[in-house]
């Protein structure tokens, strides 16, 4: 069995490990398209190019450096079979090309992994073993039966050969778009800013680059710049909220000069329905968080070229429901009023009136008579409405005031 080499010892990949890296890997993953954004080079004043990783098969990056890492085992490790923890894309590219290659895979799960995540990596011929609360409590078990099974570990991105992998986008990026000054991409334990860092400055050494994480997980900028912010809590951003970076990802970047900006969960939500409404492309939220960046702050990026990486497209669908619902609220598409009246006979009818008038659709409407802090004989009638524009349900909140209403609008912020 193979010592297990500490990160600080470890070299970082250079840049013909990533060419040789994308010549091992060819023909086994999608290359993908690298596209300019007419829109959202419009909205943010720059020239926007993206790139679509999640149109690889598995619908995520991690393939191209667990491809990379399996193809250098040997016969005798492959025969040992490997072993990963990972709630998501990384369990998926070991699943998906182990089995290609005939190499029998665990993947250790959290106990809260959605059972779709669950049941597809188990799709690939993974088995899945489910311990823990946190992908931390999975990593901690993996690396015991590691030792107890003889298994081979691969890293989610910690590990030299699969940031050589992650590189390989880099290689693509630059290809079809030469001109890119600055390159936004997210940061999670660090693996692809890794390779494509490494990469870029290796072919223009110039180029600017910018790492990307939620706000609430700032582990890379604090591993980085020496700072202590806390790091947890619910967000959009699954796929890159770590809250401890690798060990060589962060030699990496601090020797590259990486600067890490992070975005707000608002700019996520505004990332992930822009990339549907207007490119067509379903992106999770780690994946958008390069054009979340850029939407939060497009004064940064004014008249750059710019090029980020949609690293992943593995998002609940109740969720992006949910993410584009309220995307059409904060633009002011549909609405829920709070109007007061009188809980009388007619009282409805006059209120719906108004809608009708101002040509605004009414989806849902509530009474509420107990749970209110009006008089007894008065109701609260919340009505969630839709409408072709903002300025239709200013209206509509014009006529109902201009009719003796009282009206109140739910907000998100």
């Amino acid at each position: 069995m193979r010592p297990m080499l500490q990160a600080s010892s470890v070299q970082p990949p250079t840049i013909d490990d990533i060419r040789a890296a994308a010549e091992r890997i060819e023909g086994a993953v999608v290359r993908t398209p690298m596209l300019k954004s007419r829109t959202l080079s419009e909205i943010i004043g720059a020239e926007v190019w993206l790139k679509f990783e999640n149109l690889q098969f598995t619908a995520a990056y991690k393939e191209r450096g667990a491809l990379n890492k399996l193809l250098q085992l040997t016969p005798e490790e492959r025969a040992r079979g490997v072993i990963a923890a990972s709630a998501g894309n990384h369990a998926q590219a070991v699943a998906y090309h182990g089995k290609r290659l005939g190499i029998p895979v665990t993947i250790v799960m959290p106990v809260s992994t959605p059972t779709i995540k669950v049941t597809q990596t188990e799709g690939h011929g993974a088995k899945v073993i489910l311990h823990g609360t946190s992908v931390d409590d999975a990593f901690v078990k993996a690396r015991e039966l590691e030792a107890e099974e003889g298994f081979v570990f691969i890293h989610a991105f910690d590990d030299r050969q699969i940031i050589a992998g992650q590189g390989t986008i880099a290689l693509e990026m630059l290809e079809d778009a030469p001109g890119l000054d600055t390159l936004v991409i997210p940061i999670g334990g660090g693996g692809i800013m890794s390779g494509i860092g490494i990469a870029a400055r290796a072919l223009k050494p110039d180029i600017e680059l910018i790492g990307v994480e939620a706000e609430l997980y700032p582990s890379m900028k604090c591993s980085i710049e020496g700072c202590n912010m806390p790091s947890g809590g619910d967000t959009l951003a699954e796929g890159i909220a770590v809250k401890k970076p690798g060990e060589l990802t962060s030699r990496i970047l601090k020797d590259l000069g990486v600067e890490v900006r992070l975005v707000e969960e608002r700019d996520l939500e505004r990332a992930v329905a822009m990339l549907v409404a207007i490119e067509k492309s379903v992106v999770e939220g780690a994946g958008a968080a390069g054009l979340a960046a850029m939407l939060g702050d497009p004064k940064r990026y004014a008249g750059k070229k710019v090029g980020t990486v949609l690293c992943g497209g593995n998002i609940d669908t109740h969720l992006l429901a949910n993410v584009l619902v309220r995307d059409l609220v904060r633009c002011g598409r549909i609405a829920r009023l709070r109007v007061a009246a009188q809980d009388r006979p007619g009282a409805l009818a006059a209120i719906t009136a108004k809608f009708h008038e101002a040509g605004v659709n009414i989806i849902e409407i509530n009474h509420s008579r107990i749970f209110t802090r009006l008089p007894a004989k008065d109701t609260v009638i919340e009505v969630e409405c839709e409408a072709r524009d903002a300025e239709a349900i200013d209206d509509v909140v014009k006529r109902l005031e201009s009719a003796g209403f009282d009206v109140e609008r739910a907000s998100l912020d």
